[in-house]
């Protein structure tokens, strides 16, 4: 029995049915529907390149429309997966009912869904990358007995004509607030658009980048998500990016995921938070202090980290923001509140039972700590990544440190404590990640097995990652062009729209 008050969800199919978008039917979907006079359906699918695919339907009758929704349509795979042969290319497409949301782009009233791809067997297509999550996420749990969560930070840049007005100091911009951030009521709107669309948003803000070349003013924001499932993580991430792209076109105006934008300016990261659950226990801490768990899930995150930057730093832009001496990290190697590691545990809440009463004298004190938000997060990949093809593989990597044999003690091995945060001697001590994206393909190759057991990331994906890595041929690239500024922007230019 659903007992949730959702009078107040920004989801507008949520708030209409009163119930959550995982309990929505066919039936439900068709009423909506005939009652706020829909006319259109849009299917839209996730294939090899990350980004969302659309296909639109008019609504021609009551029967048409319980047909799309039931039976879905074909599409062409070969044009979708570069692994699909011509001669055997058609795959269905059918709509996940959860993923329900309105066009607010469209004029005309259209309802729209994620679908997933089906083979001409009828089964999930092994090579979906939203299947390769669900996968891994079932192995987890089979193999364990815990589930993983997972939510992003979105990064991103605005491009707007340069005004003289209030202008922020150069890379001084972090929680930035208007009139000095510029670009406070775009962000707003899209907030405002992924909820109404489904994303569970926790936050979003100005981020630290603010700058002007020539006669364009570059201002940098994030969006932060609520810790969800992980296959619902990926695909508001993707949502969310598409509904950023869809309101830039709207207003006019250039937006950017790019992982670097120009020489010494901030770039821009994609990173993911993780929860380890037990059922419906957040066990990421142990009575105040990180648990035994988390260590070793941590440990298999650094374990593979060379290899996941196949998926969560895709092209040769990535390189030039993952690079010594800034925030991005470099070495491998983890510890608590430190940005420049590359699993940070950000701050604890072991001291949140009487910090309210401290402010608001009128609110009881020592109130229960809750550990349920805490997590733990992979800062490596940018705007750049598969989404679902990178959570896909971190949940992997989590299953390895769990499993693996002295987990406990690689972990401890890998501890970057804030004592050491001014110890270069010590940071010399850790690997480093790969520097381009064909030494990320050389890990990958390595590590490939890992990814492949248990047919999670079948052979041919993993030969296509690596194939597309290896054709960027930027071996040296970083060094070539660290004092080009020309050439760093051509770079920037053509991977401006990746992700």
């Amino acid at each position: 029995m659903n007992t949730n008050d959702y009078s107040l969800s920004p989801n507008i199919l949520e708030s209409y049915f009163g119930k959550a978008s995982k309990e929505f039917t066919k039936a439900d979907l068709i009423r909506y529907i005939e009652d706020k006079g829909v006319k259109m359906v849009n299917f839209h699918y996730i294939p090899e390149d990350g980004r969302l695919k659309t296909l639109n339907f008019v609504i021609n009758s009551k029967e048409h429309l319980d047909e799309i929704l039931t039976y879905g349509e074909r599409v062409d795979g070969s044009s979708l997966f570069s692994y699909i042969r011509v001669d055997a290319s058609d795959l269905y497409v059918i709509p996940k009912f959860s993923t329900a949301f309105m066009n607010v782009f469209s004029e005309i009233p259209t309802i729209s869904f994620l679908c997933s791809f089906f083979d001409h067997k009828g089964n999930f297509y092994e090579a979906s990358p939203h299947y390769m999550i669900t996968k891994a996420r079932k192995r987890l749990e089979l193999e364990t007995g815990f589930r993983l969560e997972a939510m992003g930070e979105l990064e991103y840049y605005i491009i707007t004509p340069k005004m003289e007005l209030f202008k922020p100091e150069d890379q001084r911009a972090y929680h930035e607030s208007e009139p000095f951030n510029k670009t406070s009521e775009f962000r707003r709107e899209a907030m405002r658009i992924i909820a109404q669309c489904g994303g569970k948003i926790k936050y979003a803000h100005a981020e630290v980048g603010s700058f002007d070349v020539g006669d364009k003013h570059y201002e940098q924001n994030e969006i932060e998500f609520l810790p969800v499932v992980l296959e619902d993580a990926a695909d508001q991430l993707v949502i969310a990016k598409w509904i950023l792209r869809n309101l830039a076109y709207q207003k006019g105006i250039h937006i950017t995921f790019s992982p670097k934008i120009t020489v010494g300016k901030a770039g821009s990261g994609l990173h993911i938070h993780l929860k380890l659950m037990k059922g419906e226990k957040n066990i990421v801490l142990n009575d105040g202090t990180l648990s035994k768990e988390s260590k070793k899930a941590i440990a298999g995150v650094l374990d593979m980290a060379p290899s996941l930057t196949a998926f969560g730093n895709t092209n040769p832009s990535s390189y030039f923001r993952l690079v010594p001496h800034q925030e991005a990290p470099t070495t491998i190697c983890w510890g608590f509140r430190n940005r420049a590691v590359l699993v940070r545990v950000p701050l604890l809440w072991d001291h949140a039972e009487n910090m309210l009463n401290k402010v608001n004298e009128r609110e009881p004190g020592l109130l229960p700590v809750s550990p349920d938000k805490q997590t733990f997060e992979f800062r490596v990949p940018d705007g750049s990544a598969n989404v679902h093809m990178l959570i896909a593989a971190l949940t992997l990597a989590v299953l390895h440190g769990l499993t693996m044999d002295k987990g406990l003690e690689q972990a401890e091995a890998l501890y970057f404590s804030p004592t050491e945060a001014n110890s270069s001697e010590k940071l010399k001590s850790f690997d480093v990640l790969p520097a381009s994206c064909v030494a990320s393909a050389a890990e990958l190759r390595k590590q490939r097995g890992f990814y492949e057991h248990g047919e999670v990331f079948p052979g041919e994906v993993i030969d296509r990652i690596i194939s597309k890595l290896e054709y960027y041929d930027d071996a040296g690239l970083i060094k070539k062009l660290e004092r080009n500024v020309d050439g760093m922007l051509e770079l920037v230019d053509r991977y401006f729209h990746c992700g």
